[in-house]
């Protein structure tokens, strides 16, 4: 077998309410796909899917015991290419129920970034990171050199 090539194609969410969690992330710019169900929504997003999904049925899903929710050392991530647009995407979040943990701020590796928990509890970080390369459509390449 070849080496496969790395990638994720879905992350999925365990929620709380489905619609209110699938209104919360189409406001932050994810397209809901036709392929969504009743119990289940699927949002296009960029490069990738967002699957929201209610917590007790992806944990039966996952063969894993249901448990509360709270901090799973886990943070998802956003890369924008200025302070600027940091901050107007974590005021947008937080103007649509999700609660600032973090405000964005310059922090001691040269960037600027803030954290926001989702309706659900899950984190999220909202970054701009100068030594990173990104391209005109938000693709982050780690292998090219920021200016290339």
């Amino acid at each position: 077998m070849n080496t496969p090539t790395p990638a994720i194609s879905i992350v999925t969410l365990g929620v709380d309410d489905l619609n209110a969690a699938t209104s919360f992330y189409q406001v932050l710019g994810w397209n809901k796909a036709p392929q969504s169900q009743e119990t289940v929504s699927f949002l296009q997003g960029h490069n990738i899917v967002l699957g929201l999904y209610g917590r007790e049925a992806l944990a039966e899903d996952a063969n894993v015991e249901f448990q509360p929710a709270g901090f799973a050392a886990v943070t998802l991530a956003r890369n924008l290419p200025s302070p600027e647009e940091v901050d107007a995407f974590f005021e947008l979040a937080i103007s649509h129920g999700a609660t600032p943990l973090k405000q964005p701020q310059k922090v001691f590796w040269g960037g600027y970034s803030g954290y926001f928990k989702d309706l659900d509890g899950h984190f999220w970080e909202i970054a701009h990171n100068p030594f990173f390369y990104m391209d005109d459509h938000g693709h982050i390449d780690l292998l090219k050199e920021n200016g290339e």
